[in-house]
């Protein structure tokens, strides 16, 4: 693992121009510390804590993989850590394994899923008394009945860029059960990304074994960062729900990271469930403009990566992408500021679209979102708790959005295999 004292040799070390590939904003006028709490109704506040709050998306050790400490610790910025969530009311999380694009050049990709799951299952053993390991829906069951969260690692990026189906199943015997199809913003060797230039017009034949191989398996696909011809394949292909951890619509905002409503009604026709990510990145058309406009490229621009990269060490890379992490969303004006009931309803146009059985929530905390109005970090989930009983959802529906689906299809997908 890169400690902090570590860490902080390399940097000594860097040259000044170095610079993260994903875009980082400036620095907050104060921390979430010292926003005030949002005032939530003693209603939702009964049914935000009855719910089994299960995320399909957070960056929860990135900060502590890249800089050293312990994801136990409250920290002062960010958007997440263990004391946070849990009064927020998160159960269970789907813990990112993230792979950034600049270990792909040098292929070092795969030696840091290894030591990113090693750090992962080192951080879950440190904090045992809050957290626990879930490898399938009983799992979380029980962990959540113990009083603690339940955490699913599930890669972000590539394990490796060619799917190599040895080292998936040794991920998988360390506890991983959860892949990204694509490689982040890049293609993989099998299959295309949201992002890039299509390679493959969705998956490889290699590609459509991965997907057999992680069924057999007991593995979600995780088709978030996917093209849509791959979303679409790998849904024709599977013969269990995908699932798109967090993801946005691309009828509100029309982004290649977003999905059509074809392709939504798709996955949900074949029972996956779309975890929806909490920025206004994703949900919200004038503040994407506002940022990428002053950022002066998309969120998923990779392009200066390979020059970037070029000849460094794998210990190279970690020093040059450590200082994005944790990675806030931006600072950006209120007359630009989406509220949450602008975000329930995204959320709302989706049920609309294909029913209460298909969404979820998939924050990607820690991985850039820009949050609602008044939102100060995971804390504040119950905020959605409360628009959700504003627009008259009943308890039934929120339970469902906030972690029933989640469960239901996560239960389907790693049941034991006949």
């Amino acid at each position: 693992m890169l400690t902090r004292r570590r860490f902080l040799g390399y940097t000594a070390l860097a040259p000044a121009a170095l610079s993260p590939i994903f875009w980082t904003s400036p620095p907050l006028q104060g921390s979430a510390a010292d926003q005030a709490a949002p005032q939530i109704s003693a209603r939702a506040w009964a049914v935000h804590k009855r719910a089994l709050i299960f995320d399909a998306h957070v960056h929860a050790l990135d900060r502590e993989f890249y800089h050293g400490g312990s994801m136990g610790t409250r920290q002062p910025d960010g958007q997440w850590d263990l004391p946070r969530a849990r009064e927020g009311g998160v159960s269970a999380f789907f813990l990112s394994v993230f792979i950034p694009e600049e270990y792909y050049p040098g292929r070092f990709e795969t030696k840091q899923a290894f030591r990113r799951v090693d750090d992962a299952l080192r951080q879950l053993k440190m904090n045992g008394d809050q957290v626990a390991l879930a490898l399938n829906a009983d799992d979380v069951e029980r962990i959540h009945a113990q009083g603690k969260m339940a955490a699913v690692l599930d890669i972000e990026g590539s394990y490796d860029l060619d799917g190599d189906l040895g080292v998936l199943r040794d991920l998988y015997r360390l506890g991983l059960r959860s892949a990204q199809l694509s490689a982040h913003n890049w293609n993989q060797n099998y299959a295309d990304s949201c992002c890039s230039p299509a390679k493959w017009k969705g998956l490889t034949p290699h590609g459509r074994d991965v997907i057999r191989e992680m069924n057999r398996l007991g593995m979600v696909i995780n088709v978030s960062h996917s093209s849509d011809d791959t979303i679409s394949q790998a849904i024709d292909v599977s013969d269990v729900p995908v699932i798109a951890t967090h993801h946005g619509l691309r009828s509100v905002n029309n982004i290649p990271r977003n999905m059509p409503d074809w392709l939504l009604k798709k996955l949900a026709a074949k029972g996956g469930v779309i975890g929806f990510q909490i920025g206004s990145e994703f949900s919200y058309p004038k503040e994407f403009a506002y940022v990428t406009a002053h950022q002066k490229k998309t969120f998923w621009d990779t392009t200066s990566i390979p020059d970037r990269v070029k000849g460094k060490t794998i210990y190279e890379v970690d020093q040059l992408v450590a200082p994005q992490f944790p990675m806030p969303g931006a600072q950006v004006p209120d007359s630009v500021m989406m509220t949450v009931d602008d975000w329930v309803g995204v959320v709302d146009r989706a049920i609309q679209m294909v029913g209460e059985d298909h969404v979820a929530i998939g924050t990607d905390f820690d991985g850039g979102p820009t949050l609602a109005r008044g939102m100060r970090d995971v804390r504040d989930l119950p905020m959605i708790t409360e628009a959700m009983l504003r627009r008259g959802y009943s308890e039934e529906r929120i339970d469902k959005f906030w972690g029933g689906n989640l469960l239901r299809v996560f239960r389907q997908i790693t049941q034991k295999r006949g």
